[in-house]
């Protein structure tokens, strides 16, 4: 949980001083945008969900790597989307994203290389950054880009915590309890794929 922290924290640290250099205007309501931004429902299931997953399917003491390879994809796709890059139908592919997250969970503890799911969670943040990058107040994408990674950090603290929790109050049953959430969030994202 620590590991996670610090990383979650070194990565946000990371992203305010690369976007620094290239961008100018560093006003707090480009933070607090960036704060609120990640609690549209989408962003915020998918979220919690890498946290959870994290704890779930990657070997003890490596849940960290799930978060971490969000935050960075999340941060390098959203200076691309400042930028101005996009792909067509974006948030229906977010919405989609959010389905990918809750199948993962369903099959959380079946053996899966590390290496494929890490790379799924950083093939959906970058969507889910590019959407945020494509959203930069005209106040600077320094002080937003600390706020939206801020802000995952703690959804991504919050989903390893319900991680956590599952394995303790269902270890017999952890896999029926990683199912049902699972299926529950890939209901939500063909919900929300429905209304766009």
């Amino acid at each position: 949980m620590k590991q996670v922290a610090k990383t979650a924290f070194a990565a946000a640290l990371a992203a305010t001083a690369l976007s620094a250099q290239a961008h100018t205007g560093h006003g707090t309501s480009s933070l607090m945008e960036g704060l609120i931004h990640p609690f549209g429902l989408d962003h915020l299931l998918a979220m919690v969900a890498v946290g959870v997953w994290s704890v779930a399917a990657l070997p003890a003491g490596k849940s960290w790597q799930g978060p971490a390879t969000f935050l960075l994809a999340l941060v390098i796709s959203a200076a691309l989307g400042a930028a101005g890059l996009t792909v067509p139908y974006l948030e229906h592919a977010i919405s989609l994203s959010v389905v990918l997250f809750g199948l993962m969970l369903i099959v959380a503890t079946r053996p899966m290389p590390a290496a494929i799911g890490l790379g799924l969670i950083a093939a959906a943040s970058s969507l889910h950054g590019l959407a945020h990058g494509s959203e930069t107040p005209a106040t600077g994408f320094a002080g937003y880009a600390t706020g939206f990674l801020l802000t995952t950090a703690a959804l991504h603290l919050s989903g390893v915590g319900l991680g956590l929790s599952i394995r303790r109050l269902f270890a017999e049953r952890r896999g029926i309890a990683l199912g049902s959430l699972g299926a529950a969030l890939g209901g939500a994202g063909l919900f929300l794929f429905a209304q766009l």
